[in-house]
């Protein structure tokens, strides 16, 4: 299908990204890959008069440690996610994480920046930085802002971005060394959506869990925090006994969508199945 017609401008700022958005009324997109919104244009599920291309914008580039936190640019490829020491040592979910992200062509353009602000509950990296409780950088003609990725996601390709926002960068506590991370997807074939993912981690302290964070993605329309799954967890010895429990409370934090070629009860016991074998095979930070 071909993309409707629109006008393409490049931005050397933020500032001058705000201006060519506030000029279009509102009509406009914000452009960094391009791997998230270009097919979205193509299937009609978007359709702006404006394309405001923000790739060489220098402050969205960069990774970084700084005030207990790990800084992702929001213009950093997926590749560069897969390769960066610092993310996977500090953010290692991401970088376990990014293989699946579709196909190497689209791995070296598309950007962790605009992945989440398309905020396709299929996929990976949305799923990554919500189990890591990661914040999200958002700057407009109003200020900067963090929003705590358990704020952004808030339905179906919809996130907390207000309109002329630019997503600028991910901020990742920095990790205690006994922190355990364990990621991992079902698709039928390596680049395809998965029909049901997970990502996890969690602090040990004593020989149990203190603090568990497991997200779910491709079960709903946005990613899924396994807030019973997570209590579960917590105060327990990581053991076939606390994995089986939380396993079960599954059926208390998910709801599937009713899909004809895929019910409900059959990606609920996916779920239940990787969510095993991901906590079966956590690891702590290298």
């Amino acid at each position: 299908m071909k993309l409707p017609s629109f006008e393409y401008l490049r931005a050397r700022s933020m500032e001058e990204a705000w201006a060519l958005h506030s000029e279009a009324g509102g009509d406009a997109l914000y452009l960094s890959g391009g791997h998230s919104v270009v097919p979205s244009m193509a299937l009609r599920l978007q359709a702006p008069s404006r394309l405001i291309d923000i790739s060489q914008i220098a402050e969205l580039r960069g990774v970084s440690v700084a005030e207990g936190a790990l800084r992702i640019g929001a213009m950093t490829r997926h590749a560069e996610v897969l390769a960066d020491p610092l993310i996977a040592h500090h953010a290692p979910l991401l970088s376990q994480a990014a293989p699946h992200v579709a196909h190497p062509a689209i791995r070296n353009r598309g950007t962790i920046g605009g992945n989440l602000a398309l905020a396709d509950p299929a996929s990976e990296f949305p799923a990554a930085v919500l189990a890591l409780r990661a914040e999200i950088e958002a700057n407009g003609p109003d200020g900067r802002r963090l929003i705590a990725a358990d704020d952004f996601f808030l339905d179906l390709y919809e996130t907390a971005l207000a309109p002329g926002e630019l997503l600028t960068a991910i901020h990742v506590p920095l990790p205690p060394e006994s922190r355990l991370f364990g990621f991992d997807e079902i698709a039928r074939r390596r680049g395809d959506y998965a029909m049901v993912g997970v990502a996890a981690q969690a602090d040990v302290a004593g020989g149990v869990i203190a603090g568990a964070s497991v997200t779910l993605f491709s079960v709903g329309f946005t990613p899924v925090r396994a807030r019973a799954a997570e209590q579960a967890l917590d105060g327990a010895p990581l053991s076939p006994e606390s994995i089986a429990r939380a396993q079960a409370a599954l059926a208390q934090d998910l709801d599937p969508p009713d899909d004809p070629g895929f019910p409900p009860e059959r990606r609920l016991q996916l779920a239940r199945v990787l969510l095993g074998r991901v906590l079966s095979r956590m690891e702590p930070v290298k």
